[in-house]
Protein backbone atom coordinates (compact mmCIF):
# COMPACT_ATOMS: atom_id res chain seq x y z
CA UNK A 1 0.00 0.00 0.00
CA UNK A 2 1.50 3.31 -1.12
CA UNK A 3 -1.30 5.86 -0.80
CA UNK A 4 -4.14 6.23 1.69
CA UNK A 5 -6.79 8.87 2.40
CA UNK A 6 -8.46 10.14 5.56
CA UNK A 7 -11.78 11.92 6.11
CA UNK A 8 -13.91 13.18 9.01
CA UNK A 9 -17.63 12.70 8.65
CA UNK A 10 -20.93 13.35 10.41
CA UNK A 11 -21.11 15.51 13.52
CA UNK A 12 -17.79 17.01 14.54
CA UNK A 13 -16.20 15.96 17.81
CA UNK A 14 -13.26 17.42 19.78
CA UNK A 15 -10.31 15.17 19.01
CA UNK A 16 -10.89 14.70 15.29
CA UNK A 17 -7.87 16.89 14.51
CA UNK A 18 -5.51 14.82 16.70
CA UNK A 19 -6.85 11.71 14.92
CA UNK A 20 -6.12 13.24 11.49
CA UNK A 21 -2.64 14.19 12.70
CA UNK A 22 -1.98 10.65 13.94
CA UNK A 23 -3.10 9.07 10.66
CA UNK A 24 -0.92 11.40 8.58
CA UNK A 25 2.21 11.03 10.69
CA UNK A 26 1.86 7.29 11.28
CA UNK A 27 1.47 6.73 7.52
CA UNK A 28 4.28 9.04 6.41
CA UNK A 29 6.59 7.35 8.92
CA UNK A 30 6.06 4.20 6.85
CA UNK A 31 6.66 5.97 3.54
CA UNK A 32 2.95 6.15 2.69
CA UNK A 33 1.43 9.17 0.94
CA UNK A 34 -1.69 10.59 2.61
CA UNK A 35 -4.54 12.57 1.09
CA UNK A 36 -7.21 14.41 3.05
CA UNK A 37 -10.76 14.34 1.69
CA UNK A 38 -12.59 17.56 2.48
CA UNK A 39 -16.22 17.57 3.63
CA UNK A 40 -16.49 13.82 4.03
CA UNK A 41 -18.50 11.81 1.48
CA UNK A 42 -19.61 14.99 -0.29
CA UNK A 43 -15.95 15.78 -0.95
CA UNK A 44 -15.33 12.18 -1.96
CA UNK A 45 -17.99 12.37 -4.66
CA UNK A 46 -16.71 15.78 -5.78
CA UNK A 47 -13.10 14.58 -5.92
CA UNK A 48 -11.97 17.14 -3.30
CA UNK A 49 -8.67 15.49 -2.35
CA UNK A 50 -5.59 17.25 -1.00
CA UNK A 51 -2.13 15.84 -0.32
CA UNK A 52 -1.21 16.07 3.37
CA UNK A 53 2.28 16.08 4.89
CA UNK A 54 3.55 16.21 8.44
CA UNK A 55 3.77 19.99 8.18
CA UNK A 56 0.10 20.24 7.19
CA UNK A 57 -0.95 18.72 10.51
CA UNK A 58 1.54 20.62 12.64
CA UNK A 59 -0.13 22.51 15.49
CA UNK A 60 -3.61 20.99 15.11
CA UNK A 61 -3.47 18.57 18.04
CA UNK A 62 -5.02 21.13 20.37
CA UNK A 63 -7.66 22.49 17.98
CA UNK A 64 -11.33 21.62 18.16
CA UNK A 65 -13.46 20.80 15.14
CA UNK A 66 -11.83 19.30 12.06
CA UNK A 67 -9.49 20.93 9.53
CA UNK A 68 -10.95 18.61 6.86
CA UNK A 69 -14.46 19.84 7.68
CA UNK A 70 -17.43 17.52 7.65
CA UNK A 71 -20.80 17.13 5.94
CA UNK A 72 -23.62 14.69 5.45
CA UNK A 73 -24.47 13.39 1.99
CA UNK A 74 -27.69 11.69 0.92
CA UNK A 75 -26.35 10.52 -2.45
CA UNK A 76 -23.69 8.34 -0.85
CA UNK A 77 -26.39 6.34 0.90
CA UNK A 78 -27.35 4.93 -2.51
CA UNK A 79 -25.46 2.21 -4.37
CA UNK A 80 -24.82 4.44 -7.43
CA UNK A 81 -23.37 7.09 -5.11
CA UNK A 82 -21.15 4.52 -3.39
CA UNK A 83 -19.87 3.26 -6.73
CA UNK A 84 -19.09 6.81 -7.81
CA UNK A 85 -17.18 7.30 -4.57
CA UNK A 86 -15.17 4.16 -5.27
CA UNK A 87 -14.42 5.47 -8.75
CA UNK A 88 -13.10 8.73 -7.28
CA UNK A 89 -10.79 6.83 -4.91
CA UNK A 90 -9.42 4.77 -7.79
CA UNK A 91 -8.97 7.86 -9.98
CA UNK A 92 -6.73 9.40 -7.32
CA UNK A 93 -4.74 6.20 -6.78
CA UNK A 94 -5.98 5.77 -3.21
CA UNK A 95 -5.42 2.25 -1.89
CA UNK A 96 -6.89 2.54 1.60
CA UNK A 97 -9.21 4.86 3.54
CA UNK A 98 -9.60 5.90 7.18
CA UNK A 99 -13.06 7.23 8.07
CA UNK A 100 -13.36 9.15 11.35
CA UNK A 101 -16.93 9.67 12.53
CA UNK A 102 -20.10 8.33 14.09
CA UNK A 103 -22.68 5.71 13.20
CA UNK A 104 -23.67 7.09 9.80
CA UNK A 105 -20.05 7.66 8.82
CA UNK A 106 -19.14 4.10 9.73
CA UNK A 107 -22.06 2.84 7.66
CA UNK A 108 -20.55 4.69 4.71
CA UNK A 109 -17.21 3.04 5.45
CA UNK A 110 -18.94 -0.35 5.59
CA UNK A 111 -20.53 0.22 2.18
CA UNK A 112 -17.09 0.83 0.63
CA UNK A 113 -15.77 -2.30 2.34
CA UNK A 114 -18.63 -4.30 0.84
CA UNK A 115 -17.55 -3.01 -2.59
CA UNK A 116 -14.10 -4.45 -1.92
CA UNK A 117 -12.22 -1.30 -0.92
CA UNK A 118 -9.82 -1.40 2.07
CA UNK A 119 -11.26 0.83 4.80
CA UNK A 120 -10.89 1.25 8.58
CA UNK A 121 -13.22 3.25 10.82
CA UNK A 122 -12.35 5.41 13.81
CA UNK A 123 -15.21 6.24 16.24
CA UNK A 124 -15.73 9.98 16.66
CA UNK A 125 -19.01 10.87 18.39
CA UNK A 126 -19.70 12.85 21.55
CA UNK A 127 -22.79 10.69 22.24
CA UNK A 128 -20.66 7.61 23.04
CA UNK A 129 -23.23 5.44 21.28
CA UNK A 130 -20.96 3.38 19.03
CA UNK A 131 -20.75 -0.35 19.69
CA UNK A 132 -17.27 -1.85 19.99
CA UNK A 133 -15.49 0.95 21.83
CA UNK A 134 -15.70 1.93 25.49
CA UNK A 135 -15.19 5.58 24.58
CA UNK A 136 -15.46 7.51 21.34
CA UNK A 137 -13.37 10.53 20.41
CA UNK A 138 -14.90 13.72 21.82
CA UNK A 139 -16.91 12.27 24.71
CA UNK A 140 -14.54 13.33 27.48
CA UNK A 141 -14.24 16.90 26.20
CA UNK A 142 -18.02 17.21 25.79
CA UNK A 143 -18.55 16.00 29.35
CA UNK A 144 -16.07 18.53 30.70
CA UNK A 145 -17.89 21.30 28.81
CA UNK A 146 -21.24 20.22 30.26
CA UNK A 147 -19.92 19.92 33.81
CA UNK A 148 -18.34 23.37 33.61
CA UNK A 149 -21.68 24.87 32.51
CA UNK A 150 -23.62 22.88 35.11
CA UNK A 151 -21.36 24.03 37.95
CA UNK A 152 -21.81 27.67 36.92
CA UNK A 153 -25.57 27.32 36.62
CA UNK A 154 -25.72 25.80 40.09
CA UNK A 155 -24.13 28.96 41.49
CA UNK A 156 -26.90 31.15 40.14
CA UNK A 157 -29.56 28.56 40.95
CA UNK A 158 -28.49 28.60 44.61
CA UNK A 159 -28.48 32.38 44.70
CA UNK A 160 -32.10 32.62 43.52
CA UNK A 161 -33.54 29.34 44.87
CA UNK A 162 -34.27 28.13 41.36
CA UNK A 163 -34.43 24.92 39.38
CA UNK A 164 -32.41 24.89 36.19
CA UNK A 165 -33.38 22.49 33.42
CA UNK A 166 -30.31 21.87 31.28
CA UNK A 167 -30.63 20.23 27.86
CA UNK A 168 -27.56 18.46 26.49
CA UNK A 169 -26.95 16.60 23.26
CA UNK A 170 -28.00 12.97 23.02
CA UNK A 171 -30.55 12.25 20.30
CA UNK A 172 -30.79 8.48 20.83
CA UNK A 173 -28.33 7.86 23.65
CA UNK A 174 -28.43 9.43 27.10
CA UNK A 175 -24.80 8.83 28.08
CA UNK A 176 -23.84 12.51 28.29
CA UNK A 177 -26.92 13.41 30.32
CA UNK A 178 -26.53 10.47 32.69
CA UNK A 179 -22.85 10.98 33.43
CA UNK A 180 -23.30 14.74 33.70
CA UNK A 181 -26.13 14.15 36.16
CA UNK A 182 -23.92 11.90 38.29
CA UNK A 183 -20.89 14.19 38.22
CA UNK A 184 -22.91 17.40 38.52
CA UNK A 185 -25.20 16.36 41.36
CA UNK A 186 -28.46 16.64 39.43
CA UNK A 187 -31.81 16.01 41.12
CA UNK A 188 -33.07 14.12 38.10
CA UNK A 189 -31.90 12.97 34.65
CA UNK A 190 -34.11 12.38 31.63
CA UNK A 191 -32.81 10.21 28.78
CA UNK A 192 -34.19 8.48 25.65
CA UNK A 193 -33.61 5.02 27.12
CA UNK A 194 -36.41 5.29 29.67
CA UNK A 195 -39.71 7.13 30.06
CA UNK A 196 -40.27 9.85 32.61
CA UNK A 197 -43.62 11.46 33.45
CA UNK A 198 -44.10 15.15 34.15
CA UNK A 199 -45.61 14.24 37.52
CA UNK A 200 -42.44 12.34 38.45
CA UNK A 201 -40.33 15.40 37.67
CA UNK A 202 -42.60 17.62 39.73
CA UNK A 203 -42.51 15.18 42.65
CA UNK A 204 -38.69 15.00 42.52
CA UNK A 205 -38.39 18.77 42.72
CA UNK A 206 -40.95 19.14 45.46
CA UNK A 207 -39.19 16.43 47.43
CA UNK A 208 -35.86 18.22 47.03
CA UNK A 209 -37.44 21.47 48.24
CA UNK A 210 -39.00 19.78 51.26
CA UNK A 211 -35.60 18.30 52.18
CA UNK A 212 -34.26 21.84 52.46
CA UNK A 213 -32.37 22.21 49.19
CA UNK A 214 -31.97 25.78 47.96
CA UNK A 215 -31.59 24.81 44.29
CA UNK A 216 -32.29 21.96 41.90
CA UNK A 217 -30.76 20.77 38.64
CA UNK A 218 -32.37 18.60 35.99
CA UNK A 219 -30.32 17.28 33.06
CA UNK A 220 -32.34 16.39 29.97
CA UNK A 221 -31.00 14.68 26.85
CA UNK A 222 -32.29 16.26 23.62
CA UNK A 223 -33.87 12.95 22.58
CA UNK A 224 -35.72 12.40 25.86
CA UNK A 225 -39.49 12.66 26.20
CA UNK A 226 -41.14 14.81 27.29
CA UNK A 227 -39.10 17.72 25.87
CA UNK A 228 -37.47 20.40 27.99
CA UNK A 229 -40.03 23.09 27.06
CA UNK A 230 -42.89 20.75 28.01
CA UNK A 231 -41.24 20.06 31.36
CA UNK A 232 -40.72 23.75 32.03
CA UNK A 233 -44.32 24.62 31.11
CA UNK A 234 -45.69 21.89 33.37
CA UNK A 235 -43.53 22.92 36.33
CA UNK A 236 -44.54 26.57 35.97
CA UNK A 237 -48.12 25.51 36.63
CA UNK A 238 -47.28 23.37 39.67
CA UNK A 239 -45.98 24.56 43.02
CA UNK A 240 -42.65 22.82 43.70
CA UNK A 241 -40.98 25.57 45.72
CA UNK A 242 -38.57 26.51 42.94
CA UNK A 243 -38.66 29.00 40.10
CA UNK A 244 -37.82 27.24 36.84
CA UNK A 245 -35.33 28.32 34.18
CA UNK A 246 -34.21 26.55 30.99
CA UNK A 247 -30.74 26.39 29.45
CA UNK A 248 -30.10 24.58 26.16
CA UNK A 249 -26.37 24.00 25.76
CA UNK A 250 -26.75 22.87 22.15
CA UNK A 251 -23.73 22.83 19.85
CA UNK A 252 -21.43 24.48 22.38
CA UNK A 253 -20.94 20.92 23.66
CA UNK A 254 -19.27 19.96 20.36
CA UNK A 255 -16.73 22.77 20.48
CA UNK A 256 -13.57 23.56 22.39
CA UNK A 257 -10.05 22.22 22.45
CA UNK A 258 -9.84 18.46 23.07
CA UNK A 259 -8.97 17.26 26.55
CA UNK A 260 -5.78 15.33 27.26
CA UNK A 261 -7.80 12.11 27.31
CA UNK A 262 -9.34 12.80 23.90
CA UNK A 263 -5.98 13.78 22.40
CA UNK A 264 -4.42 10.53 23.57
CA UNK A 265 -7.41 8.41 22.55
CA UNK A 266 -7.56 10.01 19.10
CA UNK A 267 -3.83 9.53 18.62
CA UNK A 268 -3.90 5.87 19.63
CA UNK A 269 -6.88 5.11 17.40
CA UNK A 270 -5.44 7.00 14.43
CA UNK A 271 -2.12 5.16 14.65
CA UNK A 272 -3.83 1.80 15.01
CA UNK A 273 -6.09 2.50 12.02
CA UNK A 274 -3.00 2.96 9.83
CA UNK A 275 -1.44 -0.21 11.25
CA UNK A 276 -4.62 -2.13 10.36
CA UNK A 277 -4.59 -0.91 6.76
CA UNK A 278 -0.91 -1.68 6.29
CA UNK A 279 -1.41 -5.10 7.91
CA UNK A 280 -4.22 -5.99 5.51
CA UNK A 281 -6.98 -5.75 8.14
CA UNK A 282 -9.98 -4.05 6.55
CA UNK A 283 -13.68 -3.69 7.20
CA UNK A 284 -13.02 -2.99 10.87
CA UNK A 285 -13.36 -0.17 13.36
CA UNK A 286 -10.60 0.49 15.87
CA UNK A 287 -11.77 1.15 19.42
CA UNK A 288 -10.84 1.39 23.07
CA UNK A 289 -11.51 -1.94 24.77
CA UNK A 290 -10.54 -1.72 28.42
CA UNK A 291 -7.08 -0.18 28.43
CA UNK A 292 -6.16 -1.60 25.04
CA UNK A 293 -6.92 -0.61 21.47
CA UNK A 294 -8.57 -3.38 19.49
CA UNK A 295 -10.87 -3.86 16.51
CA UNK A 296 -14.46 -4.84 15.84
CA UNK A 297 -16.03 -5.46 12.45
CA UNK A 298 -17.74 -2.47 10.87
CA UNK A 299 -20.80 -4.69 10.49
CA UNK A 300 -21.01 -5.16 14.26
CA UNK A 301 -20.15 -1.54 15.00
CA UNK A 302 -23.06 -0.34 12.85
CA UNK A 303 -25.62 -3.11 13.45
CA UNK A 304 -25.42 -3.44 17.24
CA UNK A 305 -26.76 -0.87 19.69
CA UNK A 306 -24.93 0.66 22.61
CA UNK A 307 -27.04 2.23 25.34
CA UNK A 308 -26.30 3.68 28.75
CA UNK A 309 -25.51 0.93 31.24
CA UNK A 310 -28.14 0.17 33.87
CA UNK A 311 -25.45 0.68 36.53
CA UNK A 312 -25.03 4.34 35.60
CA UNK A 313 -28.78 4.94 35.50
CA UNK A 314 -29.23 3.38 38.95
CA UNK A 315 -26.30 5.40 40.26
CA UNK A 316 -27.80 8.66 38.97
CA UNK A 317 -31.11 7.86 40.70
CA UNK A 318 -29.48 6.84 43.97
CA UNK A 319 -27.18 9.85 44.26
CA UNK A 320 -29.99 12.31 43.51
CA UNK A 321 -31.77 11.51 46.76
Amino acid sequence: MRTIAVMTSGGDAPGMNPAIRAVVRAATAQGIEVYGIRQAFSGLLAGDFERMTNRDVSGIIGRGGTILQTARNAEFRTLPGQKRGLRRLNEHGIEGLVVIGGDGSLRGAQSLHQLGFPVVGVPGSIDNDIFGTDMSIGVDTALNTIIDALDKLRDTASSHERCFLIEVMGRNCGYLATIAGILGGAEFVMIPERSFTLEEVSDALENAYMRGKNHAIGVIAEGATPKINEVAAFLEGHETGFEVRMTVLGHVVRGGFPSAFDRLLATRLGVHAVECLLGGETGVMVGLQGRDVGTVSLADATDKNKNVSAEYIQMADMLAR
